[in-house]
């Protein structure tokens, strides 16, 4: 993972597990939960929601204690002053647009090798992640909501992905029109003849 300038102890993940802990704290069950119910914001697999908080504790930006869980004992994690103070650096830092991963668009950039048909039909199955990201976003917003703390700030979240949502409807339309197939009447006004292929 991509180290911070600011401090190359951690990286982007680490700020986000020493947000995540906050000032309630969290077990790496607590972390790895919080990370699946924000399926859109989870940057790293789910082995490391429980290594890197081991990680973050041995340097001294969290602290660990044992507690009791319903099956059997487990680590609460809370932040040090150290893992506030790295927040407090990191928060001071200029803001970037971090390289996007997208199936959707590495669906267009394979187009011409797999066809539009191909393309357009696949692109048309985002409407049903879609539905189920959105009804995640509703579980994310009334979480917020009973964080007084954060409420405002993890609403603003939440407004942004909904419009990222929006966003690959918007392009699941762009596509369906952009790449609709030929229609029989047009070819028949043609005298049923197409058009040579491009190479």
């Amino acid at each position: 993972m991509e180290h911070s300038p600011v401090n190359p102890e951690l990286s982007l993940f680490s700020y986000e597990v020493l947000g995540l802990v906050g000032r309630r704290g969290a077990s790496a069950h607590d972390l790895l939960r919080l990370a699946k119910r924000g399926r859109l914001l989870a940057w790293a697999g789910e082995s490391q929601y429980y290594v890197e908080p081991k990680r973050l504790a041995r340097l001294g930006y969290l602290t660990a204690r044992k507690a009791p869980g319903r099956t059997r004992e487990r680590t609460i994690y809370a932040l040090t002053d150290k893992g506030v103070t790295a927040l407090a650096s990191y928060a001071r830092t200029p803001v970037t647009v971090m390289p996007l991963k997208s199936d959707a668009l590495l669906r267009l950039l394979i187009c011409d090798l797999v066809g539009e048909d191909v393309t357009r039909n696949a692109l048309g199955t985002l409407l049903e992640d879609v539905a189920e990201l959105r009804s995640q976003l509703a579980d994310a917003e009334r979480s917020a909501r009973e964080l007084p703390h954060r409420a405002a700030y993890l609403l603003l979240v939440v407004d942004f992905l909904q419009r990222l949502l929006d966003l690959h409807l918007e392009l699941v339309d762009d596509v369906a029109r952009e790449l609709a197939p030929a229609r029989d009447d047009a070819q028949a006004g043609a005298g049923g003849l197409s058009a040579p292929p491009i190479a």
